[in-house]
């Protein structure tokens, strides 16, 4: 007979979920699925889907409008999910007015779903946090807020956010998110250590990582290559997939093509997002033939694009490397594919990789010392398959997806 602790009810209370395409929503699909496996009764709350969609994804999860447009719904692998309308404006007060929408309806939509016995929210962003906590408190639910990047300093560090004031009210924000939740988790030691002085119970945070499907991303895939990826003979091929925005440096990438523009190397940018329109500017303003720019491709086509790349790169923007962890290595080196990164020492992903032999570091986001990684593995099989194989086998024995399932199950068992 199946534990008592498996008929729990958890609801996941997310700004993205399926059919969204963004990494967070499918790193939530994947512990969505991995929960009901174990016998747990799912719910999600989400946003209508309004990153990286696909027409493939929205046939494969139609979603149904409820009440005028006010809410739809949509079936995620027999799990009911709730979307409240958002979109990303362009005009900022029209986006925020959208941001504040989905918090007080999604709140409305939370008090009639049946109590659940946890409320498991990832940010970003920092309000979700809030919403949750008050919604649990309502409900009689346990909270659990998984930070999967650290808010409000991405924000400040970035620029987006100036206003003294302001700043010290989402400060004041986060502080009550972290002392106010049942538990808090995050993925990685950098992270623990930033979070664990903002915290008064110190024993209510505690480190779960993210983690990859390794039978989904393995190093031989069943699905088809879009059209658009075709290899020249004797050409290296180095590849970055996912958003284009603010987290990457791409003013280095756009520089190390033009240092490279002699060799046999083509360098790959697949995706969507708020720099995309300058890079593609950038690209043809200088004439680099070098850079193919793709869109966003739907997820089952992601396996196979990391296998058609020699290399992957990561470039981190230096001032937020801090205070976010791109998911996309997991799936990297469950793909059995050697990585140059560029971030600074004391950062989340250095601190991940550094002790793995998965990846080559660029830690002082050079130009001579990324292009002098990029051309050691463009000239070198063998050390490409070594960093790759060293990837590989980190990943299924640390961060499979049964592995990590099996740690949020722990938790869980210790809550009620």
């Amino acid at each position: 007979m199946a534990k008592a602790v498996n008929k729990k009810r958890i609801l996941i209370y997310s700004l993205v979920f399926s059919p969204d395409g963004v990494s967070t929503a499918h790193l939530y699909s994947d512990l969505v699925l991995g929960f009901k496996k174990k016998g747990y009764k799912v719910t999600v709350l989400t946003t209508t889907p309004h990153y990286n969609l696909t027409s493939e994804s929205l046939i494969a999860q139609p979603l149904k409008k409820k009440f005028f447009g006010l809410l739809y719904t949509s079936i995620f692998n027999g799990v009911k999910v709730y979307h409240v309308p958002l979109k990303k404006y362009k005009n900022h007060l029209i986006r925020i007015l959208s941001f504040v929408y989905w918090h007080i309806a999604s709140f409305i939509v939370g008090i009639f779903i049946k109590k659940p016995d946890i409320i498991l929210t990832p940010s970003p962003p920092l309000t979700n946090g809030l919403f949750a906590i008050l919604l649990a408190k309502i409900k009689g639910s346990k909270s659990i807020y998984n930070v999967q990047e650290i808010y409000p300093d991405l924000l400040i560090n970035l620029g987006f956010i100036r206003n003294g004031f302001f700043i010290n009210i989402l400060k004041i924000i986060e502080k009550w998110v972290y002392n106010m939740s049942d538990i808090i988790t995050t993925i990685d030691n950098q992270f623990y250590n930033i979070i664990k002085s903002r915290i008064k119970e110190k024993n209510k945070l505690i480190i779960i990582p993210n983690f990859v499907d390794t039978e989904l991303y393995s190093t031989k895939s069943s699905v088809s290559l879009p059209v658009d990826f075709k290899k020249k003979e004797d050409y290296t091929d180095i590849l970055y997939a996912g958003n284009i925005g603010l987290a990457q440096e791409w003013d280095l990438i756009l520089n190390l093509a033009k240092e490279i523009r002699e060799f046999k190397i083509n360098i790959w940018i697949v995706g969507e997002g708020l720099m995309k329109v300058y890079l593609k500017s950038e690209i043809e303003k200088y004439k680099l033939n070098n850079i193919k720019l793709l869109p966003y491709y739907d997820k089952k086509y992601m396996p196979a694009i990391n296998l058609f790349a020699d290399i992957y790169f990561i470039v981190m923007n230096k001032k937020v490397e801090k205070y976010g962890f791109p998911s996309k290595v997991y799936s990297i080196m469950a793909s059995g594919k050697p990585m140059i990164v560029v971030s600074s020492k004391d950062t989340p992903i250095v601190s991940f990789l550094k002790d793995t032999n998965a990846a080559l570091l660029v830690t002082d986001h050079s130009l001579s010392k990324f292009k002098k990684e990029i051309l050691k593995l463009h000239n070198s099989i063998d050390l490409r398959n070594k960093l790759g194989s060293n990837g590989r086998q980190e990943i299924i024995k640390k961060y499979s997806k049964k592995v990590v399932i099996n740690q949020y199950v722990r938790l869980f068992d210790t809550l009620s």
